[in-house]
């Protein structure tokens, strides 16, 4: 609501450098947070980063600076961003300042909240362990994720982090009688508006928000969006206490916010050109996201590893806040195993026996072992082929194999491309299939009766009509 006009706080502008603008106030100094308008129409809006003096503020624009010049007036809202919250944000799309973005009337009955919360205290913080179950066979496996946690998607461009988050949205509301909220921090217009088609068309909109900060838009707005779709989830969690799911694509692009405006404001870059404050920035994010008395944001995001380096600044920082890693490999994909996580890099720290029972403990452990014997062998197999192992290490191999192109899965958002219809996975079913392949049941059968299937008895039924067909003759 706009002050009366004798309490108007206005500034004059002295200096844009870009997204940075310099303003001098005469009387009462804006609060770091506060947000101020600039320009005809009030069409830019700056966020206070940084109190220079007792009469001048620097802040980042929110907006395009196009048409701001030296002297023009500034108003002081007197509040921080806000976001809106409330059942009627359901179903809908927004931009960081709350404005609906899918050609639809803007929702009311909404109340709106300051985008800077302080995350739960630890006193109301649950200490309880939950699994998370994906129907995603890999990943429920050997990466359970954890229910109230955060797990990260790491990968490199194009090998399929998008793709593993849409589908996880699509199977989750199945099963999940929760809210799920999409945030995209740097997204491209393509993928969000994809995102809405599927969305709609799959029947769950009814029970997602979307909120995005698009690529083309100045680094304070990209940097504020996930602080925007954070407080959109508390209030489903603490006011509804309903169970959310929270989709980051991609926290890289925050900390790349962070880092341009860190560059515009003149600090000092950090390793690898980083901005020296970025722990502090990720954990702010991170901590708000938790599991309470209440009710639980379960987060996954998505994380772009530069060049496929994990020890980038950016990819180290993030693991340090995840109960589960799930690692996308390049060169997985390329042999065509999707979904592309690499079993070996790939953890939780719910796979122990106290959470997950001391069978799937074991069981595993035992995958990765063979896994990783397996990855041992591939040099001799190269240099010197196959024939050449022992009967045991070949044994080996032909389990490792088996159980490649088992923990393959066809997508339900991939159907229009693979033409393979998509298939949900119970963790029992894929528990039992991994057990049976690693107890030889299925050594003669052939690899690829086991490749983009469901459930293990899928390839029983594969292998039953090639039986039956009749041999050719030449």
């Amino acid at each position: 609501m706009m002050n009366n006009i004798s309490h108007l706080n206005l500034g004059t502008v002295i200096s844009v450098r870009g997204s940075v603008v310099d303003i001098r106030f005469e009387g009462h100094l804006p609060p770091i947070y506060a947000l101020l308008y600039a320009g005809e129409g009030e069409l830019i809006a700056i966020e206070v980063l940084a109190q220079l003096g007792a009469h001048l503020v620097r802040g980042i624009a929110l907006t395009p600076t196009q048409g701001l010049a030296r002297g023009i007036v500034v108003r002081d809202t007197g509040s921080p961003l806000k976001a809106p919250v409330g059942r009627a944000t359901l179903s809908r799309m927004f931009d960081v300042f709350g404005n609906a973005i899918d050609r639809l009337p803007a929702p009311v009955d909404i109340e709106w909240r300051s985008v800077h919360r302080a995350p739960p205290p630890l006193s109301r913080r649950s200490t309880q362990s939950e699994i998370f179950e994906t129907g995603i066979k890999i990943i429920d496996v050997l990466s359970p994720l954890e229910r109230g946690g955060k797990a990260g998607l790491f990968g490199g461009a194009g090998v399929g982090k998008t793709v593993l988050l849409t589908e996880m949205i699509h199977n989750m509301i199945g099963h999940h009688e929760g809210v799920s909220i999409f945030c995209g921090i740097g997204e491209r217009c393509r993928e969000g508006e994809e995102l809405y088609r599927d969305m709609k068309g799959a029947g769950v909109l009814s029970n997602m928000v979307m909120v995005f900060g698009q690529m083309n838009e100045p680094p304070g707005s990209r940097f504020r969006v996930g602080h925007a779709a954070l407080t959109m989830a508390e209030y489903f969690r603490d006011d509804e206490h309903r169970d959310v799911l929270l989709l980051i694509d991609n926290i890289f692009r925050f900390i790349q916010a962070g880092s341009e405006i860190s560059g515009l404001m003149g600090q000092m870059p950090s390793r690898l050109g980083y901005q020296p404050t970025m722990g502090t920035e990720l954990s702010g994010l991170e901590e708000r996201i938790a599991n309470t008395d209440t009710g639980a944001i379960t987060s996954i995001q998505a994380v772009y590893v530069p060049a496929d380096d994990f020890t980038d600044p950016a990819a180290v920082h993030t693991f340090s806040h995840l109960s589960a890693s799930i690692v996308l490999s390049r060169k997985r994909a390329s042999e065509g195993l999707y979904p592309a996580i690499d079993p070996l890099q790939s953890g939780s720290k719910m796979a122990t026996p106290g959470i997950v029972g001391e069978r799937h403990y074991l069981l595993a452990q035992q995958i990765r072992s063979t896994l990783a014997q397996y990855a041992d062998l591939k040099d001799i197999i190269a240099m010197l082929g196959l024939e050449q192992l022992s009967v045991a290490d070949r044994a080996i191999v032909a389990r490792a194999r088996r159980l490649e192109r088992f923990l393959t899965q066809p997508f339900y958002t991939t159907e229009q491309f693979s033409g393979i219809k998509g298939k949900l996975v119970s963790l029992a079913d894929a528990l039992d299939g991994c057990e049976r392949i690693l107890n030889d049941e299925f050594k003669n059968v052939p690899e690829s009766a086991l490749y983009m299937i469901g459930p293990i008895a899928e390839a029983i039924t594969k292998v039953e009509p090639a039986k039956t067909r009749p041999i050719q003759n030449g």
